[in-house]
């Protein structure tokens, strides 16, 4: 069971941390990803994590902005949010695989396992 927190409003330009809490199984063998959709459009795969944290990747609409980490000890995966783009209102959505290749990471990847219920981040001023 996957559960985000942390959303809310956040004023264009702004930062925002949400997080993704695991129950259950821990996350050390699964690959993360987080997703996102804005109302009216498709799903979005914004930044992913392999399961040995050594490879991330994220989408050119996010890139340098976007921060995706996570705390094993915790079963918590994190997407810190800086420079909320205006008009960028989504629901976010974290997402777990298990994979047996533990460097694997694609944010074009949408077959994930697990997900979570989602978290509304309102982007306005």
């Amino acid at each position: 069971l996957l559960v985000e927190s942390g959303g809310g409003w956040v004023q264009p330009g702004g930062s925002l941390t949400l997080s993704c809490a695991a129950s259950g199984e821990g996350l050390d063998y699964d690959a993360i990803q987080w997703f996102r959709q804005a109302p009216g459009k498709e799903l979005e795969g914004i930044s992913c994590d392999s399961a040995s944290g050594t490879n991330t990747h994220y989408a050119d609409s996010v890139e340098g902005r976007f921060t995706i980490s996570r705390d094993n000890a915790k079963n918590t995966v994190y997407l810190q949010m800086t420079n909320q783009r205006p008009k960028k209102t989504a629901v976010y959505y974290c997402a777990a695989k298990s994979t047996f290749v533990q460097n694997w990471c694609d944010v074009r990847y949408r077959n994930m396992a697990w997900w979570g219920e989602g978290v509304l981040v309102n982007v306005s001023s």
